[in-house]
C-alpha cells in the first residue's frame, strides 16, 4: 500500500500515541462484540439467564469473571482510546493519502462522539453506575428526542442515518474495503485469507444490527410510539421472528464475535 498525502503526514505526528490509543481501543471493543455475539448466540438457543445481548450484558458477563472489576475499567479506558484515536482522525485526518479530506473527518467526527458515548457508559457501569436496560434507554432517548420542535423528523433523520450506516457498514465488508487498512505484507496466505473471512462475516453481521435498530427508529418516529424503538438485545431478538426463526439469530451472533476477532485482528495489523 502507498502511503503519502496530507493525510499520512499528519496522521505521523504524534504517531506514538495514536498508535497506542487505535490497538488499545480496537481490544477494547472486540472483547465487546465478542461477548454480545456469544450472549446472543444463548440468546438464540435459551440459554441468556435474564442477561441481555447488549454492552450492558456483556459487561455483566465481565464482572462474573476473575479479575471482572478491572477488565471492565480495562474496556472502558479501552474505549477512551478510541474516542481520543478517531479524534485525532477527526483533527488532524486519518492515515492514507484521503485521510485529510473533510467527509473523511467528519465521519472521524461522528465516531468520537459514538465511541465518547460508549466510553461513558462502561467507566460509569465500572464505578457502580450499571443495571440500566439498553432497550429502556433508547426508548427513553426517543422519547425524549421526539419532544423536542420537530422532534419526529429529527429522530426520523437520526434512525435513517443509523439505518444507512448499517447498509454501508455491510457493503463495505461484502467488498472488503478494510483491506487498505491493513499491513498484511508478511503475513502468509492463509491469514490473510482468514482475516478477509473475519472482516467479511463479522461486518455482515454488524451491518445488519445497525440497519435493524435504524429501522426501528424509523418506525417509531413515523408512528410517534418511543416504544417501537429497539436497542441492541431488541433488536437482536427480532431476528427470530423472521421466516429463518432462531437461525437468522444465530448467524448474526456467530458473526458479531467473528467481527470481535477482526477487531482484535485490527489492533495487530491495522495502519494507523
Amino acid at each position: 500500500m502507498r502511503r503519502g498525502g496530507k493525510g499520512f503526514r499528519a496522521a505521523s505526528r504524534g504517531g506514538g500515541f495514536r498508535e497506542v490509543t487505535a490497538r488499545c481501543g480496537l481490544l477494547a471493543r472486540g472483547v465487546l462484540y465478542a461477548l454480545v455475539g456469544l450472549l446472543a448466540l444463548r440468546v438464540a438457543f435459551g440459554e441468556a439467564g435474564g442477561r441481555e445481548a447488549d454492552r450492558e450484558g456483556a459487561l455483566q458477563e465481565l464482572v462474573g469473571k476473575p479479575f471482572g472489576g478491572v477488565l471492565v475499567w480495562a474496556v472502558g479506558v479501552g474505549l477512551v482510546c478510541m474516542m481520543l484515536w478517531r479524534l485525532s482522525e477527526a483533527v488532524f485526518g486519518a492515515a492514507g493519502p484521503d485521510g485529510g479530506k473533510p467527509l473523511k473527518r467528519l465521519a472521524s467526527a461522528g465516531r468520537t462522539v459514538f465511541y465518547a458515548v460508549a466510553a461513558f457508559s462502561v467507566l460509569s457501569f465500572a464505578a457502580g453506575g450499571g443495571g440500566h436496560s439498553g432497550d429502556q434507554q433508547s426508548r427513553d432517548v426517543t422519547a425524549q428526542a421526539l419532544e423536542l420542535p420537530g422532534g419526529q423528523w429529527l429522530t426520523g433523520a437520526a434512525g435513517l442515518g443509523i439505518a444507512v450506516a448499517g447498509v454501508v457498514i455491510a457493503v463495505q465488508a461484502a467488498r472488503r474495503t478494510f483491506r487498505k487498512h491493513l499491513a498484511m505484507g508478511r503475513v502468509p496466505g492463509w491469514g490473510r485469507a482468514a482475516v478477509d473471512f473475519l472482516g467479511v462475516g463479522g461486518g455482515l453481521a454488524r451491518g445488519a444490527v445497525f440497519a435493524a435498530a435504524g429501522s426501528f427508529v424509523v418506525y417509531a418516529a413515523v408512528r410517534y410510539d418511543p416504544g417501537q424503538a429497539k436497542g441492541v438485545d431488541d433488536t437482536l431478538r427480532s431476528f427470530t421472528g423472521t421466516a429463518a426463526g432462531p437461525w437468522l439469530l444465530v448467524a448474526v451472533a456467530v458473526g458479531l464475535m467473528l467481527f470481535g476477532v477482526f477487531s482484535w485482528a485490527m489492533a495487530r495489523w491495522r495502519e494507523v
